[in-house]
Order: C-alpha cells, then sequence, then structure tokens
C-alpha cells in the first residue's frame, strides 16, 4: 500500500509539474513577442544571431506547451506511452537549452559586434527632420552616438540630434556641450545593460532547468511504476 500511495502521489506531482510547465511555456512566449516587437520598433538589427533569439524564446515556448499537454494526458491517465514521450522530450528540450546557453557564451561578442554595427548603420540614415529609431535608444539610455557625442559631430556639422541633450527641447543639439548633453557613447551602455540583465535571465534558465530535472525524475518513476504493474489509482 505504501508504494501504491507513492505511485498516486508521483502521478498528481507530475500533472501538478506539467501545468507549472505549461504556464511557463506561455510566459516565455510573452515574453519572446514582447522582445521581438521591442527590437523591431527601435532598432532593425540584420543579424541573425541577435535577432534569433527572441524568436528562439517563443519557439521553445511553444514546445513546452505542447510537451506540458503529453504530460499532464499520460499522468492523468496513466498512460505509459504518453508519460515516455513527455520525458524523451523533456530530456530533448533540456539539451537544447544548454547548447543555447553555451552558444550565446560563446557568441556573445559577435552579438555585440552585430549591435554596433546596426547602430553605425541607422546613424548614417538618420535625418532629423523625421522620426528615427536610434532617438529611442539615446532618450531611453541617456547617451549619444554610438562611441560617444564626437560620432554626430561631422555628419551634422558640430551639432548633435535633439535626442542627446538632456532636457530635450527642439535645437537643443546646437548647444553640444558637457552640462546640456550627454556624452557618453550607447553601444557600451546598452552592452552594460545587456550584461547585468543577462544574470537574471541566467539565474531564471537555471531554475527552470532545475525544474525540468525534476519532471524528468517523477515521469521515470511513474514510468517504472506503471511498467511494474502497480496500481496508482
Amino acid at each position: 500500500m505504501t508504494l501504491e500511495g507513492g505511485m498516486k502521489c508521483i502521478k498528481y506531482l507530475l500533472f501538478i509539474f506539467n501545468f507549472l510547465f505549461w504556464i511557463s511555456g506561455i510566459a516565455l512566449i510573452v515574453v519572446g513577442i514582447v522582445v521581438q516587437t521591442k527590437l523591431n520598433g527601435t532598432l532593425h538589427i540584420t543579424s541573425v544571431a541577435a535577432s534569433g533569439a527572441p524568436i528562439v524564446i517563443i519557439i521553445v515556448g511553444v514546445v513546452i506547451n505542447f510537451v506540458a499537454f503529453f504530460g499532464c494526458c499520460g499522468a492523468w491517465n496513466e498512460n505509459y506511452c504518453m508519460i515516455t514521450t513527455f520525458a524523451v522530450l523533456l530530456v530533448l528540450i533540456f539539451l537544447v537549452e544548454i547548447a543555447a546557453a553555451i552558444a550565446g557564451y560563446v557568441f556573445k561578442d559577435k552579438i555585440r559586434d552585430a549591435f554596433e554595427k546596426s547602430f553605425n548603420q541607422t546613424m548614417e540614415r538618420y535625418n532629423q527632420t523625421t522620426s528615427n529609431d536610434i532617438d529611442n535608444w539615446q532618450e531611453q539610455f541617456h547617451c549619444c552616438g554610438s562611441a560617444d557625442y564626437h560620432d554626430w559631430l561631422l555628419p551634422l556639422n558640430n551639432t548633435v540630434p535633439d535626442s542627446c541633450c538632456k532636457h530635450v527641447s527642439k535645437d537643443c543639439g546646437k548647444d553640444v556641450t558637457a552640462a546640456n548633453i550627454y556624452t557618453r557613447g550607447c553601444v557600451q551602455l546598452i552592452n552594460d545593460w545587456l550584461k547585468n540583465n543577462i544574470v537574471i535571465v541566467a539565474g531564471v534558465a537555471l531554475g527552470i532547468a532545475l525544474f525540468q530535472l525534476l519532471g524528468i525524475i517523477f515521469a521515470c518513476v511513474l514510468m517504472k511504476g506503471i511498467k511494474s504493474g502497480y496500481e496508482v489509482m
């Protein structure tokens, strides 16, 4: 009876796990959509390494929802085949996440270079008479230019965009003084911001990975119990 009670407990724990797993999949889809929308609405990044990240997040979220379906149905119906499918897919997702983490670390410098290249290309197309994506970055991160404010002086006849000003107003960029404009470049500031926030992302990813390991263990135990012919109801 103790073993049967244990299997019953594992069954419900696996069902609860998959419900939470499904919620995490929805959350990843939402995060991916928000990040992708923000990228497209601010700076056009042409590099696959940089622009593909939010798309990968969305795809992982969709796959997680698909896997959670197998886990919930398999646990509730005590279906050995569905639970086995769930466990295999969960292991594959776990391995993909590890590979993605390694790739992100290896290619982190390339992503920065791609961002810098895209930023410089956007600067070359800048027109103060029309709305420009780069203004959003300069106002949001309190920066000016790619490396620093000097990047604007030659193309804009010794002036900077109004978005470089500490207090934005029409033609304020003509007063190029440290008291009036931000002097630090955007690329380094945004790169520092990404580094600071990547710690949070890494922590969340580690938590999800440990959560998945727990699900794999639950699935394997329940599979063993069903295969051995024990009653779990």
